[in-house]
Order: structure tokens, then sequence, then C-alpha cells
């Protein structure tokens, strides 16, 4: 099957790219990559250089009024589509998880907005960026999750019916409404905490998001070891690189061996955070990623 694709906010500014597959990978809309549109599509991108994509995603003319509630779901059975056991989207593979249970994971949330409300989602459902929804990479479809807004401790659960976001450092795809809650909107990325909320929960079970966390320190994990030398040693190589502070978090295993966890920050936004992980990448750590005081 063919799953449409996310893009990113609509507030995050891209550098222009000479390259076709750059273009696709954040502009492209959902409804474009039938296989009868595609070298229209690249002859599009070719011509268009650094032209701006001018349909850009956005906002609607309105703000929704204020509410209290900040989502609930339930569990489902999966759906019939948007589930394959893997797929691939512009050369890279996703493999949909088994099940939900247990799925954490931080990182960076974008969302999306007027340009695809209506259209169809990975599930088959119109997209509604007025419901407490979400797209995501790999979770069984539909999934129910708790997203917290890490720099201010805004707190919602969405349900999860979407795929995407097909971008780098991008874990999760808001809508407009899950947004708004989270007070994201303006900047159109947040640094976040995903969490899964069903998978072991009773199909009739309900949850319900229950007021705000409080803000948290962010870092980013370098690197982990159960040698307190090579930790050492990680961490006298990075600070020669002007990273920012580098320190050694010390943390107990289940078995209470201890680990030394590498972090780099404290980083207070996306755009710190992507430098930092960029800077990493550049000197080969590949699997830097999020991580926030206890």
């Amino acid at each position: 099957m063919s799953l449409p694709v996310t893009t990113a906010a609509p507030c995050m500014h891209w550098p222009c790219s000479s390259s076709a597959r750059r273009w696709q990978r954040n502009f492209i809309p959902r409804q474009a990559l039938r296989p009868e549109r595609v070298w229209l599509i690249l002859l599009a991108l070719t011509l268009a250089g650094c032209t701006p994509w001018r349909d850009k995603d956005g906002a609607p003319a309105t703000t929704p009024p204020p509410s209290a509630d900040s989502g609930t779901c339930h569990d489902e059975p999966r759906s019939r589509s948007g589930n394959p056991p893997f797929y691939e989207v512009f050369g890279e593979r996703y493999h949909v998880l088994p099940s939900n249970r247990g799925y954490v994971d931080r990182g960076v949330a974008s969302w999306y907005g007027t340009k695809f409300h209506g259209k169809a989602t990975a599930t088959g459902e119109a997209y509604d960026m007025h419901a407490m929804t979400a797209a995501h990479k790999t979770l069984p479809l539909p999934a129910c999750v708790e997203v917290v807004n890490l720099s201010n401790g805004r707190r919602i659960i969405v349900r999860v019916n979407d795929r995407g976001p097909f971008v780098d450092n991008r874990i999760i795809d808001l809508s407009y409404a899950a947004a708004h809650k989270l007070d994201m909107v303006r900047d159109g990325t947040a640094l976040v905490e995903v969490r899964s909320l069903n998978g072991s929960a009773t199909p009739d079970s309900t949850a319900a998001a229950t007021g705000d966390a409080p803000a948290r320190a962010m870092y980013v994990q370098a690197g982990a070891f159960s040698d307190r030398a090579n930790a050492d040693r990680q961490a006298e190589w990075l600070n020669q690189f002007e990273l920012g502070t580098v320190q050694i978090r010390t943390v107990k295993r289940g078995d209470d061996t201890p680990v030394y966890r590498v972090w780099v920050g404290p980083v207070p936004d996306v755009e710190r955070f992507d430098a930092t992980v960029a800077k990493l990448d550049e000197l080969g750590i590949r699997d830097a990623h999020l991580a926030v005081d206890p």
C-alpha cells in the first residue's frame, strides 16, 4: 500500500536545496506521491530551484476557544490499513511495532494543519486538525499516547492515526489542536516526551490527561557505558569541541549495577538540540538522543 506522508511543522524554516530528494523529503504533499505524478513532481522540483513551496501548511484563521479538556483515548483494534510489517519512504525502511506496550521516547514534535485538513490519514480516516490526533512512524495504528511538552510541562493525550513525520530528528507530528494545547503552534516544534497509554489495558479502558507536569532540564545523551573510565574518556574528548557543558550522570540498572551516561547541555530549545545532535553526528556519534533530569 502507499502510505501518506506527513510534512514537518509549518513554522519551521527549511533551507533551500538543489537536491530533488531534499525537496521531496520536506515539501511533497500527501496526495502527490502517486506513481503517475512522480515525473511531474521531479520536473517541477528541477524548475523550482530554491523557490519556496507555495502551498504551505498553517493554522486555521481562528484560534480554537480555550478548553480544559486535554484529550481522551481508548483502546481499539488495529486498523485494516496503515499497519504493514514495514514500509519505505524516501529510501528509509520503517518497521511497525508489534505492540505499543511500554513505548517511551523523547525528541522533537512538529505539527500539521490546514494543508491536510480533510485528507486521508494512514488509517483511511479524514484528518481533522481540530481533533486530538497525531502521526507516528512506527506505533501500531490506532494508538493512545501521552505527550508532554518538556519546556513548559503541558500534558495531553492524543490518538495516533497517521504515519510521519518523515523528517530527521522528529518523533511525532501533532494535529493543530494538540499543538495548540501544548503551546507550540508559534514555534512549530517542541521537545517532548511520548509515552504509550495502552497495550496492556482492556479494550474498553479509557485514559485522560491529569494536568501539567513540572518542566524539566533537557540534555543530549552522547553515550552510556558500564565502565566509568570509558565515560570519562568520551567526556574528555567531547570537551574539546565546545558543545557546552559535558557531564557524567550515574544511574542504576534493575540489578543495581551502575550505568554512566555522558550528557551535553542543557539544551533549552529545539534549535540548540538539533545543533548539538548534528555536531555529534559529524563526530561519528549517531545515536545521540534527548535526555531529561529525573
